[in-house]
């Protein structure tokens, strides 16, 4: 059997300037990265901006378990099951971050004969976007750090600076450090760390902001440190507000590729799903929707996280909504959240799909908050019985959601036939979409009413640093945003350990931290980090390049 980047190798793929034409971006609109891979200029956006928008659908996911769930190869396969029955599409993903491609996750183009192309570039770099945003924070960082050591005009209390470093890797060595050793002319000495790039507020700024002006401020607004009496400090009194956003100026264009079988893929921007609002670009998603009837993208993790910050956050300021959505599930994954032991998965255990499938139910009812029509996707395994996914098809059905089975890993596009026909027509049916929370609700309650609502919770606490900030946040008026959760992916309580469907917890928030600049609040529950870590055997020990140039064990 081949390996994802086996079969990606031997695609055979249009040039993206064709690809570019057919959804009405012309030469003079396109940056081209070699032949398969291109920007499209912000001018191609501003022309196609009266275009009528086509359908957009949200893919997300149950809570993602080892046993996979195949949010991003669902997305693709869907994305080409369109074009299959007729429909013009195309897809909208996130960029994939260094950090887990080498660590445990992988990379994020899909997998199987589902995946978007070339992978071993977007896996690998890309178009740079990630090192611009990397490189634009630590200037920032740097700026900060020389401010206080030219004299400190601003009075910056140094125990007080929000604005660690990043970069693009898992180092959990780096998470608390302390810088600024080795004397006076090397800086003032204090306590700082890092955070993984797609942590970096920066990153969500890239895939909210509408063009450069909208760019350059919000990147002023960002609250990056406090003086000694407590005022906060912003990143516009740095005066390089200009240098961060020049450093941006190929970031901003919006990454053209292609499916294995030609679909148009926008690939932008890379937040986390955990940390910060876990989409791709509002750029690349609206030019998206000007080039095709139907557009697929996709949230990060589970429908709690990803699609809850999707509705909320960036639905909200891009003014949109899907007009469908897809919840991405596999027999074998439901059986783990049931309590079934990973290496006993192609055994039938129906007593343990049973109790899975409670984390299934509640992530369909956290959709229909939202007033949009829901369709169960079943990423089919080979060991799947038809009795196990006929199961899950009937609790769909007695929850008011469609479902329909997958196999877009084996078969491409031809194995999502079924669930894009069902898919167009949820996308067709009238839809009353409406947020989880008055945006000017109180602080806590914003927070209280994501935890009771989208994971169950029976309530919230907050430490005594959480309140504090808020209190401060409230005073300066800048507590009227969106809430970002950051919490674990694995379990719809802030303890990863609690799988299915938990009852009878608390969500604990010990960190309020505000991004103002991109436009919510992040809220840190339980134990989530900032800075991830590589497992015991990370995905690169697996890696290598032959001499010929030919890429092994990237998936």
């Amino acid at each position: 059997m081949k390996t994802d980047v086996e079969i990606a190798q031997g695609a055979v793929t249009r040039p993206i300037a064709d690809i570019a034409e057919d959804i009405g971006i012309g030469p003079d609109e396109l940056e081209q990265y070699g032949r398969g891979k291109a920007k499209v200029s912000l001018a191609a956006f501003r022309r196609l901006r009266e275009r009528p928008d086509g359908k957009l659908v949200l893919v997300t996911a149950i809570n993602p378990t080892a046993g996979g769930e195949g949010k991003t190869t669902m997305s693709v396969g869907l994305a080409d099951a369109f074009r299959k029955i007729g429909i013009k599409s195309a897809v909208a993903l996130r960029e994939p971050s260094l950090g887990p491609c080498f660590g445990m996750k992988g990379g994020a183009t899909g997998g199987g004969y589902s995946q978007v192309v070339p992978m071993e570039d977007i896996n690998l770099h890309f178009t740079g976007d990630f090192h611009a945003v990397t490189t634009a924070h630590n200037l920032l960082a740097a700026i900060i750090d020389n401010h206080i050591q030219q004299g400190n005009e601003l009075d910056i209390d140094v125990r007080r600076i929000l604005w660690r470093r990043v970069m693009d890797m898992n180092d959990r060595q780096l998470r608390n450090i302390v810088c600024g050793l080795g004397g006076k002319a090397d800086g003032v000495p204090r306590e700082g760390g890092f955070d993984i790039t797609v942590a970096s507020e920066l990153m969500a700024i890239l895939c909210l902001a509408g063009d450069i002006d909208d760019l350059k401020a919000r990147i002023g607004r960002m609250i990056v440190a406090y003086t000694r009496s407590g005022r906060a400090v912003t990143a516009s009194e740095f005066k390089v507000t200009g240098a961060m956003a020049l450093l941006f100026k190929d970031a901003i264009k919006p990454n053209l590729v292609q499916t294995l079988e030609g679909t148009p893929a926008f690939i932008h921007g890379g937040p986390f799903a955990n940390i910060a609002h876990g989409c791709n670009s509002v750029i690349a998603t609206r030019l998206a929707m000007k080039t095709a009837e139907v557009v697929v993208t996709e949230a990060g993790f589970g429908a709690d996280l990803g699609a809850e910050k999707f509705m909320d956050i960036k639905c909200r300021y891009a003014g949109i909504h899907p007009d469908a959505v897809v919840i991405v599930a596999s027999v074998r994954a439901l059986k783990l959240h049931g309590g079934m032991p990973k290496n006993r998965l192609a055994e039938v255990d129906m007593r343990a799909l049973e109790a899975g499938t409670a984390n299934l139910e509640k992530h369909i009812e956290n959709v229909a908050m939202f007033g949009v029509p829901a369709v169960v996707c079943i990423n089919a395994f080979p060991t799947d019985t038809d009795e196990e996914i006929a199961f899950v098809s009937e609790r769909c059905a007695a929850l008011g959601a469609e479902s329909a089975v997958s196999r877009a890993w084996a078969l491409g596009g031809e194995g999502s036939v079924d669930l894009a026909k069902k898919v167009w027509k949820a996308a067709g049916t009238p839809a009353d979409f409406r947020f989880l929370y008055d945006v000017d609700s109180p602080v806590p309650d914003k927070i209280t009413t994501i935890a009771r609502k989208m994971y169950g919770a029976d309530g919230v606490e907050f430490s005594d640093s959480a309140r504090k900030t808020i209190r401060e946040l409230e005073e300066a008026g800048l507590d009227k945003v969106p809430i970002c959760m950051a919490k674990t992916q694995y379990s719809l309580s802030d303890d990863p350990a609690r799988i299915g469907r938990p009852t009878g917890f608390t969500i604990n928030v010990r960190e309020i931290r505000p991004s103002i600049g991109a436009g919510f609040i992040v809220a840190l529950t339980g134990t989530i980090m900032t800075m991830p870590g590589l497992p015991k055997r990370p995905a690169a020990e697996g890696m290598d390049i032959s001499n010929d140039g030919t890429i092994t064990g990237l998936s």
